[in-house]
């Protein structure tokens, strides 16, 4: 795998499809729009005190041309002044830096954070009070951290470290470009311990575990973890729960899981632990059912069976008996009860937004009393703002993006059927729309697949409903394998990839064609990620579509096992290994039916990226190539799975609105 990898980065330098900057003009202003969209502030993580009392959040920083960049700035305000004050809390000077990782003390007075304020290429951990005064330093540290939580007693806060790290964690961020001996240094991420008075550190977990996420006990004197052994990306899908002693750092396993496990939350009384359990395809996106275990081991037991949602995220409400849920339903977002002992649900609120404590995570932020809670709250119609208050009658706390105005036209969820599966998606409408005049439609397919089209402020990296501006339709389906309906509709694409899924989408798009304005000979599709896949496998299927784009693509599954860096997640899906069954990996690989291909096709990557590798995209650009297929192919360098260089994402971009103009206008 790794001699492969190798090979390809040697083509990468001597091939023609490379970055370019610059791209011709565009019928609409494509800068224009992303550069409004650059402004917008990015509201990164949001907590509320314990005692409901005050709100902390961290804001992006703009760079020196408008664009987002890593720096971001923390800010506390009383939920008591109206409007509220903010105030900076920060390890530094007032200089820019990457402060992040909020964290409120038990007491509400002291809040601890990360920041490179003092030391730019190394955060460290700091706590300062809310009431004024300098932070306070507590490490130093070498590696990446992470998840900065307090002990329930106040004395103690738990980080997690990775030592020495070569690099940003995570999947999504850019791989460590291949040399050397391969596979003999892994990198764990362990849980470690920081005293608050002393500054005296512990690493708790083992050398030889990779530990995701963690909840403290009730008492102070243990924690629950969800963790694998090996690297950190790859074995995240095989996460088992595990108790660790605070004192000792003795380790015990509690559950093994079938599939993925995600949030584990102690009970008040510390006897037992509450978790989300599903299928799930990408460690930042969480959907399933909720198990509840014995601290003590044993069976799981489902308290959600058969619901018609996904929670995301839980906690515990006061007195033990209830839980708090936020799910994905139907396309949107709804804040539920569970009563443990009857497993009865009942709904609090729902609304066509997006709620999270943060960008891309779908949470809220609890305080003590079980009813005040804080969020960032977005939707189509409002950008990105943190919100506060009793539960489902939040207020707005900030009003940064209030110069934000949407460039797209109006969103309305819709509903099709499709092979006895109810469908839901959501239908851009052109900016300037006039019902008189018949549009293009351009088919965005979200990425996951376990992850949900939902209603969210346009972003800067490879968002289609900018296109809208352009006057474009954009069909963004949640096909079956998306959250939203249930566990039973996100299982429905196991050994199915490309089958029901595309013809749920299929089905989408004949429900738009008869019921608006769509022109039926100018659509065009595309998507990154499983949205690349599912782009790469759609023209190998039909031609219905006049022009594709696909980001990140999967070209063949069976290559495909072999090079990325998260192989683990494979396997629920395709039921075995490539190894065991390459022909259920060969069924639903585009490059199986590749000669059937005639869609103008424009494929991106970035070069660096390790669930989607490059050697998927060279591969499907190579037989498009060979076929007399139009296409162009672009690779990002420096750049993983996500897209991070304002440049690079601007000329995906263009590049993209210049396609589907040439092809369908």
């Amino acid at each position: 795998m790794e001699v492969r990898r190798v090979t390809w980065a040697l083509l990468l330098a001597l091939t023609l499809p490379v970055f370019v900057s610059g791209a011709s003009p565009q019928q609409f202003d494509v800068d224009a729009v992303l550069n409004s969209l650059s402004a917008v502030h990015e509201i990164r993580e949001v907590a509320i005190s314990p005692n409901g009392r005050w709100v902390a959040w961290v804001e992006g920083l703009q760079a020196a041309d408008g664009s987002a960049s890593s720096n971001s700035s923390i800010f506390v305000a009383s939920l008591a002044s109206t409007p509220a004050s903010p105030r900076r809390i920060t390890a530094g000077q007032g200089e820019a830096a990457e402060e992040r990782g909020i964290a409120w003390s038990p007491d509400s007075r002291t809040l601890a954070f990360l920041s490179n304020a003092q030391t730019p290429s190394q955060a460290q951990l700091y706590v300062a009070a809310v009431d004024g005064g300098a932070a306070k330093k507590l490490t130093a540290l070498t590696g990446a951290l992470d998840a900065p939580g307090w002990s329930p007693d106040g004395k103690t806060l738990a980080v997690l470290f990775i030592e020495n790290a070569p690099r940003v964690p995570g999947p999504m961020e850019p791989m460590t470009p291949p040399a050397g001996e391969i596979g003999r240094q892994v990198f764990e991420q362990r849980l470690t311990t920081v005293d608050v008075a002393t500054g005296s550190v512990r690493q708790l977990s083992p050398p030889d575990l990779y530990v995701y996420e963690y909840d403290w006990s009730p008492a102070s004197d243990r924690f629950v973890i969800t963790a694998a052994h090996g690297a950190g990306d790859g074995n995240w899908y095989i996460a088992e729960l595990y108790t660790v002693q605070a004192a000792s750092g003795e380790i015990k396993p509690l559950f093994k899981p079938s599939y993925q496990i995600a949030v584990p939350r102690w009970s008040p009384d510390g006897k037992s632990v509450a978790f989300i359990g599903g299928l799930m395809s990408d460690e930042s996106s969480i959907g399933g059912e909720v198990y509840l275990v014995s601290a003590a081991g044993g069976e799981a037991r489902d308290l959600t069976p058969g619901i018609q949602a996904s929670p995301s995220w839980l906690t515990w409400l006061p007195g033990g008996d209830k839980v708090l849920l936020l799910e994905n339903l139907d396309g949107a977002s709804a804040v539920a009860t569970l009563d443990v002992a009857t497993r009865n649900t009942a709904q609090i609120w729902k609304g066509p937004v997006t709620l999270a404590v943060g960008s891309g995570v779908y949470s809220l932020s609890l305080a003590r009393d079980g009813k005040t809670s804080a969020l960032v709250c977005e939707s189509f119609d409002k950008p990105p703002e943190v919100w506060a208050g009793p539960l489902g009658a939040w207020k707005p706390v900030t009003d940064v993006n209030r110069q934000a105005h949407a460039s797209w036209g109006k969103a309305e969820s819709i509903h099709w059927s499709n092979g006895g599966y109810a469908v839901q998606g959501w239908l851009i409408y052109p900016r300037a729309y006039d019902p008189s005049r018949r549009y293009p439609l351009i088919v965005s397919v979200h990425g996951g697949p376990s992850v949900m089209a939902r209603p969210a402020w346009a972003g800067t990296f490879f968002d289609l409903n900018v296109l809208s501006a352009d006057g474009y339709f954009i069909l963004r389906p949640n096909p079956r394998g998306s959250y939203g309906q249930g566990e039973a509709f996100t299982r429905a694409n196991v050994k199915d990839f490309g089958y029901g899924d595309l013809q749920d989408i299929l089905a989408g798009v004949d429900f738009v064609v008869k019921n608006y304005p769509v022109d039926d000979n100018r659509v065009g599709i595309g998507g990154w990620s499983y949205g690349g896949f599912m782009t790469m496998w759609a023209v190998t299927q039909t031609h219905r579509f006049h022009a594709a784009v696909s980001g990140a693509g999967i070209a063949n599954w069976q290559s495909y096992y072999g090079e990325n860096d998260i192989d683990q997640w494979l396997i629920p899906f395709f039921g075995a290994s490539v190894y065991d069954d390459p022909a259920v990996y060969a069924k639903s690989s585009p490059i199986t039916f590749i000669k059937n291909v005639k869609t103008p096709t424009l494929i991106l990557v970035g070069d660096r990226d390790g669930e989607c590798p490059t050697p998927q995209s060279f591969e499907f650009w190579h037989a498009l190539t060979d076929l007399g297929v139009e296409n162009r192919f672009v690779v990002y360098p420096n750049e993983g799975h996500t897209v991070h260089s304002p440049e690079h994402q601007r000329d995906i971009m263009r590049r993209t609105a210049e396609w589907y103009d040439q092809h369908l206008k």
